[in-house]
């Protein structure tokens, strides 16, 4: 299996060239499943993708990393089969959609944790408040909460460098959401990516560097990076796969999801892709890559929704506290 660090090549030659992930051996692929969207869950269809491909030689899968916003963007235009989403889709692109004629499957896969990472010299943080990320993320901090001493009394006057996901990101709408308190509701003098590995270069070189994204990326990079634990109200709880599986860590647990166009959903390539991603068999791939696989008793339910075909979204909107179960058995 490609490693997280080689994504970063499959990332280049897919997103700038089209280049899909191809079997090493076997016949010509003759048919295609295009898939695009978050890049949080970009290592699971990679990886997906890859050992598919090994037993289907005649199928190819693309998958293209155009963030969760960028991904329905196409999807909606009727350019992919399935579009990856580090969110529930949003009312925006359930309209988007609707104007464009499409039908989708909303199907969560995984769970992931937003990890919030600082220099690896950094000796003064190991935890932040919600409402400390608040302070610094909030629109009314542009240019005022520069340095680490304006953010809690006692961390020292070192300058403040971010680091997050570009506005396109499922993730930075899902860490706004929960630390501001309203999606895309940050200041904007930070150092902006869509390409994580870049966020972990900026905070790695950054002495008073803090940035944000999702916990496998943390996994794979944590030689280069302090993790810090996050208060949201109940003591401090570093992202792991038990506490994400468990919902302790909190607010930063999310659902990871794909979203399957119903017209694709009957072409025996995409169906076939799909059922393989939702087999308890393979599972195992998602742990792989640092996600934490839905429970069976969760999956159970995704497998019987995409089975029976059924359209829309029970997660937009979803009231505070819904648990994944709950929403899928409405």
């Amino acid at each position: 299996m490609l490693s997280q660090k080689n994504s970063l090549l499959s990332i280049a030659l897919i997103t700038t060239l089209g280049v899909g992930i191809t079997s090493c051996g076997g016949s010509a692929p003759t048919a295609q499943v295009k898939v695009d969207g978050s890049s949080t869950v970009f290592p699971i269809s990679e990886a997906m993708a890859e050992e598919f491909q090994k037993a289907n030689p005649e199928i190819q899968v693309t998958v293209g990393v155009s963030g969760t916003g960028g991904g329905f963007k196409k999807f909606c235009a009727g350019e992919t089969d399935i579009s990856n989403g580090s969110r529930p889709i949003k009312e925006s692109e359930i309209e988007l959609c609707k104007n464009g004629g499409i039908e989708y499957i909303e199907l969560p896969i995984a769970f992931d944790g937003l990890s919030v990472v600082v220099n690896k010299d950094n000796n003064f943080a190991s935890c932040l408040k919600t409402s400390e990320l608040k302070k610094i993320w909030e629109p009314a901090a542009q240019g005022k909460i520069n340095n680490w001493n304006q953010v809690r009394p006692g961390f020292p006057n070192q300058k403040l460098g971010l680091y997050g996901p570009g506005t396109d990101s499922g993730t930075y709408d899902y860490f706004t959401g929960k630390t501001v308190g309203k999606d895309k509701g940050s200041r904007g003098d930070y150092t902006a990516s869509e390409d994580d590995n870049l966020i972990v270069q900026g905070v790695s070189t950054d002495k008073g560097g803090l940035g944000f994204f999702g916990y496998a990326y943390y996994e794979e990079n944590k030689d280069k990076l302090k993790l810090l634990q996050i208060d949201g109200g109940s003591g401090c709880v570093a992202p792991s796969t038990a506490t994400i599986a468990d919902g302790s860590y909190k607010p930063l647990s999310r659902p990871e999801f794909i979203y399957v166009k119903k017209e694709a959903a009957t072409r025996p390539e995409v169906k076939a892709f799909v059922d393989y991603q939702l087999a308890a068999a393979n599972a195992k791939l998602i742990s792989e890559v640092g996600y934490v696989p839905m429970p069976e008793d969760i999956m159970v339910l995704v497998r019987k929704r995409f089975s029976d075909g059924k359209v829309g979204t029970v997660f937009y909107n979803a009231p505070k506290g819904s648990k994944v179960k709950q929403l899928l058995e409405k």
